[in-house]
């Protein structure tokens, strides 16, 4: 789906309740899943260790820490919504986060979302949104969250 594009946040209003577009798959590589390990400090071998995943995983191969996939949340909504009178988005917080699948390293991921509520905020306003990150050919997503930030115009 092509990416929605809104001129400014009152554009918003009518989109409450209302599916976002879907985002475009995207491969998870081995480089990005050491880079977060990298950040976190999360070195765990189901993560890191090629050889040892093959042998012992269950998925015979490493896979991504269950917090890479809601730190994508920022950027994956970013690639299917944009307001074009804003200056600026915060994190402001997430809901009922769970990761109901493993992604096993060269998954490839999506984001399904709708835009569950609006507030009004200082400057602009909080969104909370609905967020569902597929993984191609499984059944359960690689997560589910709730996921709040601020616009600000």
């Amino acid at each position: 789906m092509e990416k929605l594009v809104l001129n400014n946040l009152s554009e918003l209003d009518n989109l409450v309740g209302k599916d976002l577009p879907v985002g475009e798959w995207f491969t998870i590589t081995q480089t990005m899943i050491n880079d977060f390990a990298n950040a976190t400090l999360d070195k765990q071998w189901i993560h890191v260790d090629e050889e040892k995943a093959a042998k012992y995983s269950p998925t015979k191969t490493t896979i991504a820490h269950g917090f890479m996939s809601v730190s994508m949340l920022s950027e994956l909504i970013a690639n299917v919504i944009e307001v074009k009178s804003v200056k600026m988005g915060l994190n402001y917080g997430l809901n009922k986060v769970r990761f109901p699948n493993s992604v096993p390293v060269n998954s490839q991921l999506r984001l399904k979302s709708s835009l569950k509520n609006i507030e009004d905020f200082s400057k602009g306003k909080k969104l909370t949104i609905d967020c569902l990150v597929e993984i191609k050919g499984q059944e359960k997503p690689a997560c589910i969250a709730e996921f709040i930030f601020v616009l600000i115009e």
